[in-house]
C-alpha cells in the first residue's frame, strides 16, 4: 500500500496494517455523553479513510446533528492507531483509529465533536504559551455474572486497599488488563486493589492532554474486554453499591512552556508552585460548580459526592490533605509539580472534562486570580460554621444543581460550544427529570408496607 497524498505516519500505519494482517479497522469517535462509537470497515478502506475520510449518519448519534443533516465525515488520527488485543490470537486481528469528526456542508472540524471541543481548550493554551499534560487515575468494580451473562453486584472478592491474594481474587484479571493496555502502547505505573471489595485502580503515565482523553476511552474498552474474558463485568459507574467509596477518577494537571520548562513549578515558593499553577487553581475553585455538571455527569455521581466516603464536597485546595477538592501532591522532580482534581469520575466524558478544567485553569491565569490559603486541617470534621468561617464552599449535592450552575457559568458554558453545551444541558436536564419522576426500589422498601 503507497500513496504519494499519504504522510509518513499514515503510510506507517498502512504497513502495520499488511504485517498484522489486519482485516478489519473500527473507525471511534465519541459522542457528546462520553460513549464510544465506531464505524468499522475493511482494512482495505485505510487509504480512503485517510485521503477521503468516512461518510456515517450523525442524526442517530447522540447530541450530533438533526435528520435533515445527517451526513458526517470521520478523519482517523493516524497517531492513534492500534491493533486490539484480544483479537491478535484469532486467523487475522482487527485495529482502531480515533477519528476527527468533519461537517460535510462546510468541510470544517465539527463543533459537536468533543474531541473537538478539547482541541479548542488546547488552541487557547498554545497561544498563552502552554501545553497541557493531563493524568487521570480512573477507578472501577469488577462484578460477577449471572448464568445470562447479565451483569450483577455481587464482586468476585473481599480485599480493601492494596490487599494481595488470596482477598484481591482479581489480580490476574488486572495482569490481563495491563498486558492488553501495553499492547495498545500504554506505559503503565501501578495497579491495585482500591478501598471497597471488587475496586481497583491501575494508574498509567501522564501524555499532553488530548492523547490523555483518547486514553480514557480506550482504558474503559480494554477494560471492559478483557473483564468479559474473564466472566466478569467491569463498570465504570461512580457508585454502583451503597454505602461504601465510589469510584473517581481524579485527574492531575499541568502546563509546560514551549522551552519544555513545567510552567507550575517554582522552587522558591512554600509549596513550589508558579504563580500560574496559583492561579490556574483559582480559576477552576472559581468555576467548580458547573465543572462538576461535566466532570460529574450522572444522577448516580451525586451518590459519591457525600461527605464521609472519601469523595471532595468543599471547594478548597491543600497540600497536605484529601479532604479538599483539589490536591498538591509530592513532587520529587520540578517536571512532576502538578495540581490534582479530585471530584471528577470515570462516567465522565474525558474530552468534555479536560475541556472545561482547561478553560477554567486558563482563565484563571489570565485574570490573574488570587488563590485562596490551603486548608490543611480535615475539612470533613468541619461543621457548617467553621466552613463558612473559612469561606468554604460544597459542591452541587445533585445533578439538577450543578447544570444549573453550568448554564449560569458563562466561562464554562461557553468552554462548550455553541452546538455542545445546549444540547448537553438538554440531555443531562431530561436524565434529571426521569430520575425525578421515578420510584426508587429503597422507596418501596421504606414505605410500601407502612403507610
Amino acid at each position: 500500500m503507497t500513496s504519494g497524498n499519504l504522510t509518513d505516519t499514515e503510510q506507517a500505519v498502512l504497513d502495520e496494517i499488511e504485517e498484522q494482517d489486519v482485516d478489519f479497522l473500527r473507525l471511534q469517535f465519541t459522542d457528546i455523553l462520553g460513549t464510544v462509537k465506531n464505524v468499522s470497515v475493511p482494512a482495505r478502506q485505510a487509504e480512503k479513510a485517510f485521503t477521503e475520510g468516512i461518510y456515517f449518519d450523525g442524526s442517530s448519534i447522540e447530541g450530533f446533528v438533526r435528520i435533515q443533516e445527517s451526513d458526517m465525515r470521520l478523519k482517523p488520527d493516524p497517531d492513534t492507531f492500534a491493533v486490539l488485543p484480544w483479537r491478535q490470537k484469532e486467523e487475522s486481528a482487527a485495529a482502531r483509529m480515533i477519528c476527527d469528526v468533519y461537517d460535510t456542508s462546510t468541510g470544517e472540524p465539527f463543533e459537536g465533536d468533543p474531541r473537538r471541543v478539547l482541541k479548542n481548550a488546547l488552541d487557547r493554551a498554545e497561544e498563552m504559551g502552554y501545553k497541557v499534560n493531563a493524568a487521570p487515575e480512573p477507578e472501577f468494580f469488577l462484578f460477577e455474572e449471572d448464568e445470562d451473562g447479565r451483569a450483577t453486584t455481587k464482586t468476585n472478592d473481599a480485599g480493601g486497599y492494596f490487599d494481595l491474594a488470596p482477598k484481591d481474587l482479581a489480580s490476574d484479571v488486572r495482569r490481563d488488563i495491563i498486558y492488553g493496555l501495553e499492547e495498545m502502547g500504554f506505559e503503565v505505573e501501578a495497579s491495585h486493589h482500591e478501598v471497597a471489595e471488587g475496586q481497583h485502580e491501575i494508574n498509567f503515565t501522564y501524555d499532553d492532554a488530548l492523547a490523555t482523553a483518547d486514553n480514557v476511552g480506550t482504558f474503559r474498552t480494554v477494560v471492559r474486554a478483557i473483564a468479559a474474558q474473564h466472566d466478569l463485568h467491569a463498570t465504570f459507574m461512580p457508585k454502583p453499591i451503597p454505602r461504601i467509596n465510589g469510584s473517581g477518577m481524579h485527574t492531575h494537571l499541568s502546563l509546560f512552556t514551549e522551552d519544555g520548562e513545567n510552567a507550575f513549578h517554582d522552587e522558591d515558593d512554600e509549596f513550589n508552585l508558579s504563580e500560574e499553577a496559583h492561579a490556574f487553581t483559582a480559576g477552576i475553585l472559581e468555576h467548580a460548580p458547573a465543572i462538576t455538571a461535566i466532570a460529574n455527569p450522572t444522577v448516580n455521581s451525586y451518590k459519591r459526592l457525600v461527605p464521609g466516603y472519601e469523595a471532595p464536597v468543599y471547594v478548597a485546595w491543600s497540600d497536605r490533605n484529601r479532604s479538599a477538592l483539589i490536591r498538591k501532591p509530592a513532587a520529587r522532580t520540578p517536571a512532576a509539580s502538578r495540581v490534582e482534581l479530585r471530584s471528577p469520575d470515570p462516567s465522565c466524558n474525558p474530552y468534555l472534562a479536560l475541556a472545561v478544567m482547561i478553560h477554567a485553569g486558563l482563565e484563571g491565569i489570565e485574570n490573574d486570580l488570587e488563590c485562596p490559603d490551603p486548608v490543611r486541617e480535615n475539612i470533613y470534621e468541619f461543621d457548617e460554621q467553621k466552613r463558612e468561617e473559612y469561606g468554604i464552599d460544597t459542591l452541587p449535592s445533585n445533578l439538577g444543581e450543578a447544570v444549573a450552575a453550568l448554564e449560569s457559568d458563562e466561562v464554562i458554558y461557553d468552554a462548550l460550544g455553541d452546538h455542545v453545551a445546549p444540547k448537553f444541558v438538554e440531555a443531562k436536564q431530561q436524565e434529571f427529570q426521569d430520575y425525578l419522576v421515578d420510584v426508587s426500589q429503597w422507596e418501596l422498601d421504606r414505605y410500601l408496607e407502612t403507610f
